[in-house]
């Protein structure tokens, strides 16, 4: 398949990257397509006439998005419309990604792709605004997959690497680690996400619509802390903290637990998330093993 990749030097873009099955993908960097610049992705994917375009870009510093609305609208929402439009002219299939983010309201079990969604923030809302738009811009095209708690191996730029590699960092110093212990999540790996995303393309009874991909079960962010530190070696005290879903004035969802129940349908599945995080702390630092 011929695919253009966008944001492939991000924790999930690389692993798409590095676990391609032999597609044709073509990434190119922010210099030559900056999706808060209106006309280059469609002038793109004309030029290149992909089968498929992944969009891995997002605005996704969940604080900064209350600072920055307006930047966020235009890359989750706007940019997601002008690329749902462009695949559509061209027959792409889009696959596009979402966030826990658009959850907020009371639960106790995974939310499925069907359930209301509830956005409690900025990030949330632009979220759910660009499935929306991608969706009615291109029904037949459009693939949109939620998922959660990203960690990989290239990190993340806009919040200067990943959770997972900050706490094995303060597990070897040493520090008492205060983490909150009230927001129950599903801890993502994006090795494993990257290969469930190519499984889901090459799905033959794969439709548009929403989709749900993250790694079995669900912890705190406390019980994950726990878990990274044990596996690092490390002799840090991790201490939960009821913030009560707060980042100052800011809202964040208490359960974002998601079920992949159509992917499931599919025969796409994801580890649980402590053989991922295993798995990652071993590859990443063999000294720990």
């Amino acid at each position: 398949m011929k695919v253009l990749l966008i944001g492939a030097t991000g924790q999930l873009g690389g692993d798409l990257l590095r676990n391609n099955p032999g597609h044709e993908i073509t990434a190119p960097g922010r210099e030559q397509l900056d999706l808060a610049r209106q006309g280059e992705a469609a002038r793109l994917i004309a030029q290149l006439r992909p089968e498929a375009v992944i969009n891995c870009a997002a605005f996704h510093n969940v604080p900064k998005c209350e600072e920055e609305p307006a930047q966020a609208f235009l890359v989750n929402c706007v940019a997601v419309r002008e690329l749902a439009a462009a695949c559509a002219a061209h027959g792409a299939r889009l696959v596009t990604f979402s966030s826990d983010y658009v959850f907020g309201g009371p639960r106790s079990e995974p939310w499925r792709e069907d359930d209301r969604p509830f956005p409690l923030q900025v990030y949330g809302i632009t979220r759910l605004a660009g499935e929306h738009a991608a969706l009615a811009t291109a029904p037949e095209h459009a693939v949109v997959i939620r998922t959660c708690g990203l960690y990989g191996r290239s990190g993340a730029r806009s919040k200067g690497g990943n959770f997972v590699d900050g706490r094995v960092a303060d597990a070897r110093a040493g520090k008492r680690i205060e983490m909150a212990c009230e927001q129950i999540v599903a801890p993502t790996s994006t090795d494993d996400l990257s290969r469930a995303v190519f499984a889901l393309l090459q799905a033959r009874a794969l439709t548009p619509g929403i989709y749900h991909l993250v790694n079995e079960g669900g912890c705190s962010w406390y019980e994950f802390t726990r878990e990274i530190v044990r596996l690092a070696g490390g002799k840090a005290e991790v201490v939960p903290v009821d913030r009560g879903g707060r980042t100052g004035s800011m809202r964040r969802p208490l359960y974002s637990v998601l079920a992949n129940t159509k992917a499931r349908a599919l025969g796409v599945t994801l580890r649980p998330w402590r053989e991922a995080l295993a798995d990652y702390v071993r590859a990443k630092y063999p000294d720990t093993a």
